[in-house]
């Protein structure tokens, strides 16, 4: 049975200090500059540069392929490499494939169709590309012999072709005794700014079959869903089954309408009238007996119908079926919509609150309140559709137009010319998006975990230090990312203006005894900035300022007192650990938070607080340009004597060579998990965030690209097979190329540096890379880029699933700030002015772009400049190029229209 309790970030930690005693155990030696050989870059200036299309996979290359379909804090069931169905995370919780083998006769998810081709010379396949070897036994999980939906070892099409240009997922089948080629396509709407559209539950599969041979084929097409709201009775005795007339099946039980196992699912076509086998055979005890019965239908072209409503055959594996019937002439083509949709209204997750008691009982999954009791929450959509069948034909009614829109998105950010990683790499993470690391409440507030273990969430509490990150959802959903601003300044906050790193949900009270995290409440100030730059609500502005200033503030006192200009106290931090004395990353937010704060101030009417920010400011980047550049980039000054915490100091003043060797090594060293003289990836992230948001800030400009040049110098390696890491290797390891969170380019690397320092997280990655875009160090930062999507090639990694601790995390959607920072497009509600600047030299240059009342295109060929507007609007008081004074444009582009202006030097 799996564990209860999951490995969180800080249980590592504890988990390895045994290993950090150990390390300690040797006296401690001053370290050498790192010296590892660093081959020549990895790739040409052609291959950077390179326009063309999406990567696609086959062969070994779909092992990994996991690409979520689902609604935004809806769940999700994930597409695989041969195009069939896995992961199905629609409970409110992860549910992948990455499980021991074993079977639970209420937990069988099976979603599948097939293909029977009828005449004289009959075949029947599973509509699916070959199993991936990998998978069969995976390391003994698949000890019991793969048992899990029950037609994995159907006949299978002998070929398989995955690409995916995100939101959509394509696989072609072709076999040689099937005279039908089949793509697949599978999605979800995916329309920026439309949340409710965005966040439907439910998988949308089109099945285009096209007649490849010379002559006439008849075939039956059929569709089959295991019962996926089975309840928690035995043998699946509380499921109940019906007809959805002239569409497909209706799947639901009898639990109790306020229970956590209480919901629905649904199994429509699109276009067309199935022949409906509404319950399949009832067949208590194997689980087998329902699927065998099955396939021998279609396989002898024997389907039956039935409309579900059998009282006698009550237990068993339960599910329902679709049958459509078609004739293709020679080189004719047909296409099958179907969609599954699902509806668990009930949530009883319940994460970070202060107080915890309730009136819950049951294990997960089955928990009860009592009768007449409200469930502890309920999901966004469980607002907008009151259950899985009226979902499904909600996307049936509205299906042309979802589609479209889905297209018209989809389009628009695969048109723009830039090279096919950098696409890939912005698109792969909007999976993330749709990912059971996003959960939404019905009042619409989102919540997220960090990332996702195979049955459990990882770290919770839209996590702010890792969230900071995350530039998604604030450009392609500004409506949702402002809930988060809620949740950290109205509902994490005391009076104290101390931040709960991590929220709650339901919403509620959270506990403030742990560290405030300084990177993210810090750069909590700055995403308000942002999100009133992308808003234009100066409104919502004036609310939350207040707010804003107690929560810096209480930053101000608690980790620079003595306002010198620098975080000296010790500060925690996205590393889980705390940094003692002054250093440049958690600093430079710091320079960038109180510079937006006097933007902020001087915006709302409060000049005196813009004074006292702007001032502190400018003496805190006098201060880390004085004191931390060490004349290449900024490094840490460790420091635990004079600080208002004494606790280190206390603890190692009476340590002799009498005590413990861990003792004396801190006592040599200072406090573990710093990084002194080192090289950090993360040293000027919040110049990065500056940049970003239109944060005017007043540290040295030529310090902070010395200091990225530095990062690429020192961090980026293209051969890792000589970097010795003791942490956690699996992000990048061997020969595979990669940028390190830290490195000691002079030398004296702590005996125990902070955590994670010798590992490579694809968030930190993206960070620096449009970073060192943005500062004209193009090459770099997209050298950055191709090799960590490189990793992610569907043999060793999924491509749609950048991990760090857990599936799909958040830290990995910094990647859409590459679109910005190759196009120079930065656009402010507040003064309706666009930035543009692009950094690549081909034309005609285009890039999407998605602000708060529209998305579009903008272009650039010779000195004209483009916009075209997909859905809303832009208005455009004033355009501000690289090489040319502010041009004034006061143009609104609308919907469908374009409007062009010419520059002339």
């Amino acid at each position: 049975m799996p564990s209860s309790k999951k490995p969180s970030r800080r249980d590592f930690l504890k988990a390895t200090s045994s290993a950090a005693i150990a390390a300690a155990a040797t006296p401690a030696l001053p370290s050498a500059p790192e010296t590892e050989k660093q081959p020549a870059a990895p790739f040409s200036s052609a291959e950077l540069f390179a326009t063309g299309p999406q990567r696609s996979y086959a062969g070994e290359k779909t092992t990994q392929i996991a690409l979520p379909i689902g609604g935004i804090g809806a769940g999700s069931i994930c597409m695989n490499g041969y195009g069939g169905l896995q992961d199905f995370s629609i409970h409110t919780r992860p549910e992948t494939t990455a499980m021991p083998a074993g079977f639970s006769a209420n937990s069988p998810e099976a979603a599948f169709a097939i293909l029977h081709i009828k005449g004289e010379s009959t075949v029947t396949k599973l509509v699916e590309g070959p199993f991936p070897p990998f998978k069969i036994f995976d390391q003994g999980l698949q000890g019991q012999g793969l048992r899990r939906g029950g037609f994995e070892g159907f006949p299978r099409f002998q070929k398989c072709t995955f690409k995916g240009q995100y939101p959509f997922g394509e696989a072609v089948l072709t076999d040689a005794s099937v005279p039908l080629e089949v793509r697949i396509t599978g999605w979800n709407p995916f329309i920026p700014l439309d949340d409710k559209n965005s966040g439907i539950p439910c998988a949308i599969l089109e099945y285009a079959l096209h007649n490849v041979s010379a002559q006439p084929v008849e075939y039956e097409f059929s569709y089959h869903l295991s019962h996926l709201a089975p309840g928690c009775r035995p043998d699946q005795s509380a499921t109940i089954n019906a007809v959805i007339p002239g569409k497909g099946v209706w799947m639901t039980n009898g639990e109790a309408q306020n229970a956590e196992a209480f919901g629905s699912a649904a199994l429509i076509a699109i276009g067309s009238t199935p022949r409906i086998k509404a319950m399949w055979l009832r067949s208590p005890g194997w689980e087998f007996d329902s699927l065998s019965a099955l396939w021998r239908e279609v396989s002898t072209g024997h389907f039956t119908t039935n409309d579900g409503s059998n009282n006698v055959d009550t237990a068993g594996r339960n599910g329902g079926s679709i049958l459509l019937e078609g004739k293709l002439a020679p080189g004719g083509s047909r296409t099958h919509g179907i969609v599954i949709a699902w509806h668990f209204p009930n949530c009883y997750l319940r994460e970070g609150l202060k107080s915890d008691s309730t009136n819950v009982a049951g294990d997960p999954g089955c928990r009860v309140v009592p009768s007449g009791a409200a469930p502890p929450w309920r999901p966004f959509y469980a607002s907008q559709w009151k259950d899985a069948r009226d979902v499904a034909l909600y996307v049936e009614q509205n299906y042309d137009s979802l589609r479209a829109r889905t297209v018209n998105f989809k389009e628009a950010l695969f048109a723009s010319t830039l090279p096919a990683y950098v696409l890939d790499a912005v698109s792969a993470n909007l999976g993330i998006l749709k990912s059971p690391t996003v959960l939404r409440e019905e009042n619409g507030n989102m919540w997220g975990w960090e990332g996702c273990f195979p049955d459990s969430g990882c770290c919770h509490g839209s996590c702010t230090h890792v969230w900071n990150y995350a530039q998604a959802f604030p450009h392609l959903y500004p409506q949702l990312e402002r809930t988060l601003r809620d949740l950290e300044l109205v509902r994490s906050m005391d009076e104290r203006g101390h931040v709960t790193f991590r929220g709650a949900i339901p919403d509620g009270p959270v506990d403030h005894s742990f560290h405030a995290a300084s990177d993210g409440q810090l750069g909590g100030i700055m995403k308000l900035f942002r999100d009133w730059q992308i808003s234009g609500d100066t409104e919502w502005l004036k609310r939350m300022y207040p707010l804003a200033k107690r929560s810096i503030d209480y930053g101000i006192r608690t980790w620079d007192p003595d306002h010198n200009g620098a975080l000296f106290e010790p500060h925690h931090n996205t590393y889980d650990i705390e940094f003692w004395g002054a250093e440049p990353m958690c600093t430079s937010i710091y320079i960038g938070a109180l510079s937006a704060m006097a933007q902020m101030a001087k915006a709302v009417g409060e000049p005196g607080d813009a004074a006292l920010y702007a001032d502190l400011a400018r003496r805190s980047a006098a201060y880390i340009d004085q004191y931390l550049f060490n004349g290449e980039y900024y490094e840490q000054k460790v420091q635990y004597e004079g600080l208002r915490d004494t606790s280190f100091a206390q603890s190692v003043a009476h340590v002799d060579e009498k005590s413990s060797e861990m003792q004396q090594l801190l006592k040599r060293e200072g406090p573990k998990y710093q990084y002194g003289s080192g090289c950090l990836s993360d040293g000027v992230i919040g110049m990065w965030m500056a940049r970003m948001y239109g944060v005017e800030v007043p540290l040295a400009q030529a310090n902070i690209r010395s200091n990225l040049q530095a990062i690429f110098r020192h961090n980026f390696k293209t051969d890792l097979s000589e970097h010795a890491n003791a942490q956690r290797p699996g992000y990048a390891m061997g020969r595979e190329p990669g940028l390190l969170l830290c490195s000691w380019p002079r030398g004296n690397k702590p005996t125990l540096p902070f955590v994670y320092s010798d590992e490579v997280w694809t968030g930190i990655e993206y960070q620096v890379a449009s970073h060192l875009i943005h500062e004209g160090l193009v090459e770099e930062g997209l050298t950055v880029v191709k090799a960590a999507r490189s990793r992610y090639d569907g043999r060793t990694r999924n491509p749609w699933n950048e991990y760090e601790c857990g599936n799909w995390y958040a830290r990995a959607m910094a990647s859409y700030a590459l679109l910005g920072a190759l196009s120079g497009f930065r656009y402010s509600s507040v003064e309706r002015t666009l930035w543009f600047a692009p950094r690549l030299k081909n034309e005609p240059f285009q890039c999407f772009f998605s602000t708060a009342t529209g998305f579009g295109t903008i272009a650039l060929q010779e000195r004209t400049i483009t916009v075209r507007m997909i859905e809303g609007e832009l208005a455009i008081d004033r355009l501000v190029l690289a090489d040319v004074p502010p041009i004034e444009w006061n143009v609104t582009v609308t919907l469908g229209s374009v409007a062009t202006k010419t520059i002339v030097r």
